[in-house]
């Protein structure tokens, strides 16, 4: 498991890294990158890096296929808070990924279950996803994998806890009411089966999921320590979100920022024992 410390923006560390691994990828037509990604807060500015990329001709999305995480259930796909309309307002509007090459689950299909089999056998079909980038919730949550969730589920509709549905508020005039009660998201098994994890946490309040991920153990109760059974992941995130940090880890890190305070960045490693 990987942690990396930043004081940079963590939009632009992340998209300066999913632009440098296209390129090493170098896709082409008959040899697409497949890209795993996230909506929310916390990635705004990730998406907004790498428009800027596009549009000064650093990085192209012609041989890039996406499926993203997660979508609600029971409000329209051109509803202004529904995935799809965050991923057509933040990307997909501005890039030249061909429409054929964009997948996200259908909230409002009529049987729930057979679209999320459906989707479990698209990624199959595409080879599986070569990076896929996450957010943390505040709970611990991956996706909309909430605490409880088992380690090896798979994409499939899920209930939103009352922590989840008020974190969203602020996107729904600031109202728990108008928030969807339940969603379709990717399983902690589908994660992990990626062949790159790029987690992202801003902010005091990620703290303690952070903190959680970073003492030993691997639980169902926090979805996010399910990253340590990864070989190759990483977690992305500011000094404000590593404050709750504890034992080793912390002297670890206060040590590297003490030897080297101008770092832009500071990478701690360690395996799960």
């Amino acid at each position: 498991m990987r942690l990396v410390v930043t004081k940079m923006n963590l939009g632009l560390w992340a998209a300066a890294y999913v632009k440098e691994k296209i390129h090493a990828f170098a896709p082409r037509p008959n040899h697409l990158f497949t890209l795993g990604l996230p909506t929310g807060g916390t990635v705004v500015d990730f998406y907004a890096n790498l428009r800027l990329f596009y549009k000064e001709g650093l990085l192209d999305f012609k041989s890039v296929v996406t499926f993203n995480m997660d979508e609600y259930v029971g409000i329209p796909q051109d509803h202004p808070q529904s995935y799809h309309s965050y991923m057509n307002r933040h990307l997909f509007c501005e890039v030249d990924i061909p429409p054929e090459n964009r997948h996200i689950l259908n909230g409002q299909a009529e049987n729930l279950a057979f679209e999320c089999a459906r989707y479990e056998q698209a990624i199959s079909q595409a080879g599986g996803i070569d990076l896929f980038l996450g957010g943390v919730g505040r709970n611990g949550h991956i996706a909309f994998n909430e605490p409880g969730s088992a380690l090896n589920s798979r994409t499939r509709p899920v209930r939103l806890t009352s922590t989840t549905i008020e974190a969203n508020a602020r996107f729904f005039l600031n109202d728990a009411s108008r928030v969807p009660t339940q969603a379709l998201t990717v399983g902690i098994g589908t994660i992990l089966d990626a062949k790159e994890l790029l987690f992202l946490a801003a902010g005091t309040a990620k703290a303690n999921a952070v903190a959680r991920l970073c003492q030993p153990g691997i639980t169902a109760d926090c979805p996010l320590t399910a990253l340590k059974l990864h070989a190759h992941a990483t977690l992305l995130a500011d000094l404000a979100a590593c404050s709750q940090l504890t034992g080793p880890l912390k002297s670890t890190l206060e040590n590297l920022i003490k030897k080297n305070p101008y770092d832009q960045h500071w990478v701690l490693d360690w395996e799960e024992k």
